[in-house]
């Protein structure tokens, strides 16, 4: 009897968790191009809005550790699917506000919600894609975020001409829930409890090591997590990512419009190019890696050169693009740097499951954390540079940042297990 082809349900999985990562960002970027009308009709200064707005950041930040705890401990389908449910509510809610204050804890709360998004949805990849394809995967899931920032703009533009700011949120936030929904209904922990998993595809996936159901309570190894040198330069690493990617993410719409003098349908296609560069890059970042690590059969070198070149490249990048006279130019430059930083973003993410194993949610979980305090910092901070020493400083910063990153990725191997 000549053998069944394997079933597809992993890629419709990977689909998945790409849609997720594209709700995810457009809920969180809409805030960055609606900043400038809400500071307007707030009647709010750069410095307070940057209070406001890392509200966000700063609540990601802490429930990073609880939310990857969680995932590995309940498992993805459900904290995934809890998790959006919340951030959806609170998305809406930031449609209330009516000041800083209201819009600081309705950030605040949204960003618990979304803490757990991205360890849960990186740690229910593992079972579910071959090692080999590890670095793919999470280039593509992070791709759909990219790309969801990428036509968020244009999207919030529009809203805001034909309704209001206050819509945006309205809207997102009831996709969002009924996403919640989808995500629950299709999604299962493991493998062999999918209907549509046939064992040929089953045979596939046990490559990874982790399809096996654990036998008893799940209990995340924290003394030997939090003791690994290896995860806190790759934390380290991406603490700086996480600074130089909330520029782009929160300010460069405000940029553009104060530095560059772009109008309100100009900011909001300048502000979605260099994300367009990003989710390709997020995706090619990802197969280079792997393929590097399959022709040199050393995943260290695979991993870590599409790191330090991605993350030199913007450094480099950052540069001119800030100093360029003409508008087009600089922009040109600043959608090579954003490329350049987010080849880095896959590798990141698939190093945590090669440190991390079936932990891998508490392992992304810790670097995701340092990469939104990160983000925390250069929200706050890149309102006093630029209204106290000009826009120029926030880039130069950056690009300081990034070389810094290069640097770190030197001392990462992939090869040593944060749990074991």
């Amino acid at each position: 009897m000549p053998k069944m082809p394997a079933t597809r349900v992993r890629y419709k999985v990977l689909l998945l968790t790409f849609l997720t990562s594209f709700i995810m960002y457009m809920d969180r970027v809409c805030m960055g191009s609606a900043a400038p009308t809400i500071m307007k009709e707030f009647q709010l200064d750069k410095i307070t809005m940057g209070w406001s707005s890392s509200a966000f950041n700063f609540a990601y930040a802490l429930f990073q550790v609880p939310g990857g705890w969680m995932a590995d401990r309940f498992g993805p389908r459900l904290v995934l699917a809890g998790a959006m449910t919340w951030w959806s509510i609170f998305t809406v809610a930031t449609g209330f506000s009516f000041n800083a204050v209201s819009l600081a804890v309705a950030r605040f709360l949204f960003g618990i919600g979304e803490a757990a998004a991205f360890p849960a949805a990186s740690r229910a990849l593992v079972r579910w894609l071959p090692v080999a394809q590890r670095a793919f995967g999470q280039g593509f899931q992070h791709a759909g975020s990219r790309f969801g920032a990428a036509v968020t703009p244009s999207i919030v533009v529009f809203f805001i001409i034909r309704l209001s700011w206050h819509w945006v949120f309205y809207i997102f936030g009831i996709v969002g829930v009924f996403w919640a929904i989808g995500w629950y209904l299709y999604y299962r922990d493991y493998p062999q409890d999918h209907s549509g998993v046939n064992a040929e595809e089953l045979e596939v996936l046990r490559g990874s090591g982790f399809t096996a159901k654990p036998a008893g309570k799940v209990i995340v190894p924290w003394r030997r997590i939090l003791r690994s040198r290896n995860l806190w330069f790759l934390s380290s690493m991406y603490f700086c990512y996480g600074w130089v990617l909330w520029m782009y993410l929160f300010w460069l719409p405000t940029y553009l419009v104060e530095a560059r003098g772009f109008n309100q349908l100009k900011m909001g296609l300048g502000a979605s190019l260099p994300l367009l560069a990003a989710t390709v890059t997020n995706m090619l970042g990802g197969w280079i890696s792997d393929h590097l690590a399959h022709r040199f059969g050393d995943l260290r070198r695979g991993r870590l050169i599409v790191s330090m070149i991605g993350f030199a490249l913007a450094g480099i990048s950052l540069i001119p693009g800030v100093l360029a006279k003409d508008p087009s130019t600089g922009l040109l430059c600043l959608t090579l740097a954003l490329a350049g930083l987010e080849l880095t973003v896959a590798v990141s993410w698939a190093i945590c499951l090669d440190i991390g194993g079936d932990y891998s949610g508490s392992v992304s979980a810790v670097m995701n954390t340092l990469g939104n305090i990160g983000g925390a910092i250069s929200s706050v901070a890149i309102g006093y540079l630029a209204t106290h020493l000009g826009w120029n400083w926030p880039f130069l910063v950056a690009s300081a940042m990034c070389l810094v990153a290069a640097l770190l990725a030197t001392r990462i191997d992939p090869n040593l297990s944060a749990v074991d």
